[in-house]
């Protein structure tokens, strides 16, 4: 990864400046770091995420429309096809393990905070290109790896006192990490390609806004459970 493709990731953060700070240092992160998140609250956001998911997988598809070359298609479509063939079963069997199966997920519907992020995504990604498309996720895909690093470094969170040390695990890992930096890459390249420096002002204000969603996404957890 050169300096300036991890650069344009660098500088949208530093954009969001305290509106990603209270997104990654949510107090529902928190509660996952020092075990004290209740657990319908983590319930509620794992049922909330099973849905995210669905229109995670359909921005995947719309990646691939948007792309301009076979590489970006593939990519795409090898986004696609992990999210519906592999993270899809290992959520719902990670739900499983916190008493919650197939047809919980199904029944539930979409809260307002699952439906206003997922339909800023998708509408960011209709009504601009690629990149307008992967910078309104980033703060999904590239903030779940940051999270999982901080929490893992704080003593006690992976121990065995804390129910949420597998979720950190998970985004802490070897294989989520590395995921995290080729994101990061590749949207500092696509970024060189789309004129992103250029569109950097109006491409920070979608992190921005994607940024506060997520925020709010974790804010409902909280708020379903009264705490």
């Amino acid at each position: 990864m050169t300096e300036v493709e991890a650069g344009f990731f660098a500088g949208l953060r530093e954009a969001a400046g305290d509106d990603w700070r209270a997104y990654v240092e949510h107090p529902f992160v928190q509660g996952l770091g020092d075990g004290t998140l209740p657990e319908a609250a983590f319930r509620h956001y794992l049922v909330q995420d099973y849905l995210f998911l669905i229109q995670f997988a359909r921005a995947y598809g719309l990646a691939a429309y948007k792309a301009d070359t076979l590489a970006e298609i593939r990519a795409a479509s090898d986004g696609l096809k992990a999210l519906v063939e592999v993270e899809m079963d290992l959520h719902r069997a990670y739900c499983a393990d916190w008493g919650i199966v197939e047809t919980d997920l199904e029944a539930v519907e979409a809260d307002g905070a699952t439906l206003a992020y997922t339909a800023y995504v998708l509408e960011r990604g209709l009504a601009g290109d690629l990149l307008d498309l992967r910078v309104a996720l980033a703060p999904c895909v590239i903030g779940y790896g940051e999270i999982g690093a901080r929490l893992a470094s704080e003593p006690g969170a992976r121990g065995a006192g804390n129910p949420y040390g597998p979720w950190i695990e998970m985004y802490a890992g070897d294989e989520y990490q590395a995921f995290m930096c080729a994101e990061i890459e590749a949207l500092g390249v696509l970024a060189g390609r789309r004129g992103g420096a250029a569109r950097f002002a109006r491409l920070a204000e979608t992190f921005r806004t994607a940024t506060r969603l997520e925020a709010a996404f974790w804010q409902a957890g909280l708020d379903a459970t009264g705490a």
